[in-house]
């Protein structure tokens, strides 16, 4: 048994690339030695790691089909079908923005190098082209993010919430428009299988219910002054 759980940890530290163990131990070793550093504690580790978690698991955890195929067809048209789906991770996505927020309390702006270490970690875990996609979503999105937390002048359950209400569109666009190319590249498929109308909402939606219940939560602690509700 313990054979198998050291080579289960081998497959999950290589990405199933058990020759590499050792430069991939040590450049995780620099990379959060890094973080230390910097002044990044439980907060940063934990967002470093979920990134490339998230970016790996959309491509090997399937989408829940949330309605059957379905299609809007105006006259004289001919539209390929349209799948409304949803990760079962993506309000776990959603968490990250939250989470980010707390690495900047943690970090200030060094969050940003943090977020780009984060990122390079996902291409090395991910399938390529979601890497890419989500990569660049989350760049995009993390940035504005950032921008909205830093700059705005609202209670840290505010800024919580209406920079993930920002962050949150701008990912899931980039993201499905990544993934919908993906698919198109990948198995044919036509324009659109992925990015219309149906599945962006449903996807918004579901990384917003993070957002809400955290905030919610910070309201509560910043009533009963155990939060200082204007802090960085």
């Amino acid at each position: 048994m313990f054979s198998e759980i050291a080579e289960t940890a081998i497959n999950i530290i290589t990405n199933y690339r058990p020759t590499l163990l050792l430069p991939v131990s040590a450049l995780l070793l620099v990379t959060f030695s890094f973080i230390y550093k910097l002044g990044g504690r439980y907060w940063a580790f934990l967002y470093v790691m979920v990134i490339p978690f998230l970016n790996w698991s959309f491509g090997v955890v399937p989408n829940i089909q949330m309605i059957p195929e379905w299609a809007i067809i105006p006259a004289g048209q001919d539209t390929s079908p349209k799948d409304v789906l949803l990760h079962p991770l993506a309000v776990v996505t959603g968490l990250v923005f939250v989470l980010r927020d707390f690495v900047q309390r943690e970090m200030r702006h060094l969050v940003l190098v943090v977020m780009v270490l984060a990122i390079a970690w996902s291409v090395y875990y991910a399938w390529w082209v979601i890497a890419l996609a989500s990569g660049l979503a989350f760049a995009i999105s993390e940035f504005f993010d950032w921008l909205v937390f830093t700059f705005t002048k609202y209670r840290l359950s505010t800024r919580i919430l209406v920079s993930s209400a920002v962050a949150a569109p701008i990912d899931t666009t980039v993201f499905l428009y990544g993934a919908d190319l993906a698919k198109q590249m990948e198995y044919g498929l036509a324009a659109g299988n992925t990015l219309h109308l149906a599945n962006w909402i449903v996807f918004i939606i579901a990384k917003m219910v993070g957002a809400v219940i955290v905030s919610r939560i910070i309201r509560n602690r910043e009533d009963a002054g155990k939060i200082n509700p204007h802090e960085a």
